[in-house]
């Protein structure tokens, strides 16, 4: 995995923004919507309310200042 930082060698909001994304990625939310457009199924609420969560830790984590550099730490992020 390619680490970026920003200059000064400190995390950066990306950096919290592609964690975030990765972290939904794994999750199969992207997959589960792409499957209930095509088919009309809803998607798994429990999958909704994953990404709600993950959103609202990404942004609560770039907000502070600085940002943890372990904050790819599980310990920061809802369980999926």
């Amino acid at each position: 995995m390619v680490e970026r930082f920003e200059e000064g060698g400190k995390t950066s909001r990306d950096d919290v923004r592609r964690e975030a994304a990765r972290r939904l990625s794994e999750s199969g939310y992207h997959l589960s919507r792409i499957r209930e457009f095509a088919t009309g199924v809803p998607m798994l609420a429990s999958l909704k309310y994953l990404s709600l969560q993950i959103d609202f830790a990404a942004e609560s984590l770039s907000r502070l200042d600085p940002i943890p550099e372990d904050f790819r730490a599980d310990g920061y992020w809802p369980a999926g």
